[in-house]
């Protein structure tokens, strides 16, 4: 899902105006308090209400929706999906923040990213779909992927896709200058400066400042800055698990060991083809990415269980997301009856993992299939042997922000300016800080640091 990306300066453009229009109004105050976003009916609403049939709208992005819709449609000839691409990630929630506020405009269904769910879920846009059953779903999902959707026994989606990190690496580089694949961040960071200083057009990773990877990287370091319970919210981006990662990333910014080549541009897609980038630290929906646009670097790159900072294996997400029913839908059962399909159904499942996403649900995980797929493109390597593994060893204890979309709108003017600078990234989580708690303050909510 968060495998389509755009160019940084047109993401973060759009990351403005989504803050913008999520801002015109305080978040806590877009809530109507008018009801407590349960659905009104039961499980067996959801088979009445497919063979009943109707039509409902699903906004989506996905390369699998398409074909989603189709085989769901061609099952349930009764219900008609219009599918309606309204944007990825920030366009798309703008529209859906816009409709909400308005009280008017919103799909039966929507796509949304994990670290958006929160926010959402606050401003009393999504269904509590709990009276449904959706509650009993929650064995057939990693547990990370899970919590993403379940906000105190109230679940308000089903997670579709996960981004496990992992460490995929370039081994022709690794094998031509001798680097051994690092297990600890501090054999990650020596072999940055070995490549380096043996070859100073090449670089261990490529980084110029990116929120979701900041995040993910604290979060895998232990971190837990962001603490929320209703509208009170916590910041401390200075606690052990942020530190642990400023520290460490600090030694390869200052020592110029990462390119300063903005992700998701055709120069960072030609680095990953040449051998000028060694490294990436990502999620595991990444070798689809790799196989199509990464072409020159077939039979180049290995997958490899992400550095730790004692060698206990531990990771966390980074991408991923899934679908919710909004509170306007006229047809709830309808939509949540899709829904559960979607997510949850081995046909649906099944076309997903065709189109190269990586699935959030444990069977599809476990299945050997699945599990010993060998890749043409990492060498015959069995890579989901290494992303399956990751999955189950995600970091507990996370949360995003209620108003995480701004949060990373403003992330390249703070502690983006310390990598620019090749100042203390300390430093920049601070003034990111600093902005957060004003922010949050204004907004009505109650945010301590």
């Amino acid at each position: 899902m968060t495998s389509i990306r755009k160019n940084p300066a047109l993401r973060r453009a759009a990351f403005i105006v989504a803050a913008t229009a999520l801002v015109g109004g305080s978040l806590v105050a877009c809530s109507s308090g008018s009801t407590d976003g349960a659905a009104a009916g039961s499980a067996d609403d959801l088979e009445a209400a497919l063979e009943q049939g109707g039509e409902i709208t699903y906004w989506s992005w996905t390369p699998s929706a398409e074909a989603q819709v189709a085989a769901f449609e061609e099952a349930y000839p009764n219900v008609t999906v219009n599918l309606v691409n309204a944007g990825t990630n920030t366009e798309e929630y703008t529209k859906l923040q816009n409709a909400i506020k308005a009280g008017s405009g919103a799909p039966d269904v929507v796509q949304i990213e994990y670290y958006a769910f929160p926010q959402f879920a606050l401003t009393d846009g999504l269904l509590d779909l709990s009276s449904y059953g959706f509650g009993d779903l929650e064995g057939d999902y990693t547990a990370s992927t899970w919590n993403s959707v379940d906000f105190d026994g109230k679940i308000y989606g089903l997670p579709q896709d996960s981004g496990p990190m992992a460490m995929f690496y370039n081994k022709s580089v690794f094998d031509q200058y001798g680097l051994t694949v690092p297990t600890t961040w501090d054999e990650y960071v020596a072999a940055g400066k070995a490549l380096t200083a043996a070859d100073p057009s090449k670089h261990i990773a490529a980084d110029t400042g990116d929120s979701g990877f900041a995040t993910s990287m604290i979060w895998q370091a232990g971190g837990q800055p962001f603490q929320v319970d209703g509208t009170n919210v916590t910041i401390d981006l200075s606690d052990e698990g942020s530190q642990k990662w400023a520290d460490t990333w600090n030694q390869l910014v200052d020592n110029d060991l990462l390119a300063e080549t903005p992700s998701w541009t055709d120069e960072w897609f030609k680095g990953l083809g040449d051998g000028s980038i060694a490294t990436l630290v990502t999620g595991a929906w990444m070798p689809g990415v790799l196989e199509s646009s990464v072409a020159d670097g077939a039979g180049d790159w290995r997958v490899a269980p992400i550095p730790t900072y004692d060698g206990t294996p531990v990771t966390a997400e980074n991408g991923g997301g899934g679908q919710a029913v909004t509170k306007q839908s006229k047809n709830p059962a309808l939509a949540a009856a899709f829904l559960k399909w979607l997510n949850n159904d081995d046909a649906s499942l099944q076309i997903f993992a065709e189109s190269g996403g990586f699935p959030s649900t444990t069977a599809q995980l476990s299945s050997d299939d699945f599990v010993n797929l060998e890749s043409d493109y990492f060498g015959g390597q069995k890579i989901n042997e290494v992303l399956t593994a990751a999955a189950g060893e995600v970091r507990e204890g996370w949360s995003y922000l209620p108003f995480q979309v701004y949060a990373n709108s403003i992330f390249a003017d703070t502690v983006g300016q310390s990598y620019a600078s090749q100042g203390d990234l300390n430093e920049g989580l601070s003034t990111w800080q600093e902005q957060l708690v004003e922010y949050g303050n204004s907004q009505g909510f109650t945010v301590n640091q």
